[in-house]
């Protein structure tokens, strides 16, 4: 048991110092490994009937996204543990797993959900009394219309740093999951106006360019609350999450005919497989072939 304490502690080291995983994938990374440290106790856990009864459990008490995440970091850290020669014979290669994994397709927010929340939060800036109102509330158009232009990660728009736009050209370079940058433009120009403006009379200094009152970057829950407000205000009665933004986003321009690998890139996704799932919700879409190439709307009845 002290030799698995022992290896976690040095995989957690090598995949925040050596291999630069995000804050986030490390503290998801913690909480996995340490649950199977809890789990194996006095067992051998180097043995595949112990690996087995690990994988089964977490079948039974997680859904299947929850449990393919977490095996797929157990694995990984037995992956790591015979590459370096720590251990002669990795349990996973004597293990065959086998589960479904259900489709769930991604909420979207309809426009005209998004073009209120939008409204209100616009009027609530410009119906601003006090400096520090007028900032925040500034700040908080900024957050929605990159989530929803760029279809960027909430995370990343937390973590979002000054370095990383270029308004002279219009650039803004997104770091995202596994340390992948992909660069996006700033296609409205009204945008990157409020963004020159926000940083003109910010009161606070910071790397970050979403902060709050005390120079932290926005963190990704005011950012929730902050949507919620906004769609309240707004009379949606719908919950919404940053993340549906981004499935807005993606699903909006499938819509208008863009291709799906372009999609890819502005999502970056690395496996197309991933974007395709937008393919199954845009209704729009449907809706127009079947309009335009259905042979029942040619009969005269």
């Amino acid at each position: 048991m002290e030799n698995l304490s022992y290896e976690i502690k040095k995989y957690l080291f090598v995949c925040r110092d050596l291999k630069g995983l995000s804050p986030l994938t490390i503290k998801a990374y913690t909480i996995d490994m340490l649950q199977f440290e809890g789990f194996v106790q006095s067992k051998d856990w180097l043995s595949k009937e112990t690996v087995v009864n690990y994988i089964d459990l977490l079948h039974k008490k997680y859904k299947p996204k929850s449990a393919k995440r977490k095996i797929a970091c157990l694995k990984a850290f037995y992956h790591y543990l015979e590459m370096e020669n720590i251990i002669d014979i990795n349990p996973f290669h004597k293990i065959t797993i086998k589960y479904k994994e259900p489709v769930v397709l991604p909420k979207t927010i309809p426009l005209i959900y998004v073009e209120s929340i939008l409204r209100a939060a616009y009027q609530k800036y410009y119906s601003s009394t006090t400096i520090f109102q007028k900032e925040s509330n500034l700040r908080n158009v900024i957050v929605l219309e990159l989530l929803f232009s760029t279809g960027m990660r909430v995370s990343e728009a937390s973590h979002l740093k000054l370095q990383n736009i270029d308004l002279k050209s219009n650039t803004i370079y997104i770091f995202g999951k596994g340390s992948k940058e992909r660069i996006m433009c700033l296609a409205n120009e009204n945008i990157s106006a409020l963004i020159l403006e926000y940083l003109k009379t910010r009161s606070v200094k910071s790397d970050y360019l979403f902060v709050n009152k005390l120079g932290n970057n926005l963190s990704e829950q005011s950012i929730r609350n902050m949507i919620n407000d906004y769609a309240k205000a707004a009379s949606v009665d719908l919950h919404i999450t940053p993340h549906m933004f981004r499935h807005t986003f993606a699903t909006a321009l499938l819509d208008e005919d863009v291709n799906i690998r372009y999609i890819q890139q502005l999502l970056g996704h690395s496996s197309i497989v991933t974007t395709q799932i937008y393919t199954h919700i845009s209704t729009n879409k449907i809706r127009n072939i079947l309009e335009c190439k259905h042979p029942r709307n040619k009969f005269n009845l």
